[in-house]
C-alpha cells in the first residue's frame, strides 16, 4: 500500500511539474540598491523621479548600462504618453508587439491599460491568439495592418502604407512605427535576459512553436 501510495504522489509531482513548467532563470535579476554603481545610482533616481515608481521590468536589465536605460526611458515617455496615436491604438500595438516577440511581461503590463483606454476585450483576445481581431475600427485595422506586417514582412506595402498615412499623418506613422520598434527593443532585451514576471502572476500568452 506505502508502494503503490509513493507511486502514484510520484505521479502528481510529474504531472504538476509537466503542467506547470519551471521558468528559466532570470539573467539579469534586480540589483539591490545598495550595491547599484553612482551611475545606476543617478540612473535609478532619474528614472523613479520621472516615472514615479522604481526601476522594474524591463529597465532591471537595462540599468547595467545606465544612459541606455535613461535614453529609452524618453523615448518611452514620449511614444507613451505624447504620440500622435490615440492611446487605445498606442496601447493595441504595444499588445501586437508583445504578441509577436511572446513578450509576456509586456502583456501583463498593458493588456488593463489597453482595456481602459477603449480597446474592446475581443480585439485583445484575438491578438493574444494570433488571430485577426473581427470587427475593428478603421483606425485600429490600420493600424494593425502597419504593425502586422512591419514586424513579420520587415516591410509594408503601398496600400497598408497610404491607407496610414491618410488616417494618422506622417508623424502619427512615425508614431506607430516608433511604438512598434521602441516595444521590440524592450521585448528583445526581456526576452534574451528572461526577464520574469512579478510572483505569482502566470504566463499568458502561448508559446508557439519556434
Amino acid at each position: 500500500m506505502r508502494h503503490k501510495l509513493a507511486g502514484t504522489l510520484a505521479s502528481l509531482v510529474m504531472l504538476s511539474v509537466t503542467a506547470c513548467p519551471a521558468r528559466a532563470q532570470d539573467r539579469m535579476p534586480p540589483i539591490p540598491a545598495d550595491k547599484y554603481t553612482d551611475a545606476q545610482k543617478k540612473a535609478a533616481d532619474e528614472f523613479a523621479g520621472g516615472r514615479g515608481y522604481e526601476v522594474r521590468g524591463p529597465f532591471v536589465p537595462l540599468i547595467r548600462s545606465p544612459e541606455v536605460m535613461l535614453r529609452a526611458k524618453a523615448m518611452g515617455d514620449h511614444l507613451r504618453f505624447k504620440s500622435a496615436l490615440a492611446p487605445r491604438l498606442s496601447e493595441m500595438v504595444i499588445l501586437i508587439t508583445a504578441r509577436e516577440w511572446t513578450q509576456q511581461y509586456e502583456w501583463v503590463a498593458h493588456h488593463d491599460i489597453a482595456i481602459k483606454a477603449g480597446l474592446r476585450k475581443e480585439i485583445a483576445d484575438a491578438i493574444a491568439d494570433a488571430r485577426r481581431p473581427v470587427g475593428m475600427a478603421d483606425d485600429e485595422e490600420a493600424a494593425y495592418d502597419m504593425s502586422t506586417e512591419i514586424q513579420r514582412s520587415r516591410r509594408v506595402s503601398d496600400a497598408t502604407w497610404n491607407r496610414a498615412v491618410a488616417k494618422f499623418g506622417e508623424q502619427g506613422v512615425i508614431d506607430l512605427l516608433g511604438i512598434n520598434g521602441y516595444y521590440t527593443f524592450l521585448a528583445m532585451t526581456m526576452n534574451a535576459a528572461r526577464t520574469g514576471l512579478p510572483a505569482g502572476v502566470g504566463e499568458p500568452l502561448k508559446r508557439f512553436p519556434d
